[in-house]
């Protein structure tokens, strides 16, 4: 694994665990739709980041 490609599921990781925990803070505090939203997009976008550096095929 290259430098790229472990960063970049250093980054995927981070941000599914910051979308967690703006969802577990959120509902801690008693909701709020921004919290929940961006927690959300934060997970998803961490999740789509994984899934996209598993399935693409390396160059060279």
């Amino acid at each position: 694994m290259n430098l790229y490609r472990g960063a970049t599921a250093l980054f995927g990781v981070a941000f599914v665990g910051i979308g967690i925990a703006l969802l577990v803070v959120t509902a801690a505090r008693g909701g709020g739709a921004v919290g929940y939203v961006m927690g959300v997009l934060f997970a998803a976008l961490g999740i789509g980041r994984l899934y996209l550096l598993r399935t693409r095929t390396p160059r060279g």
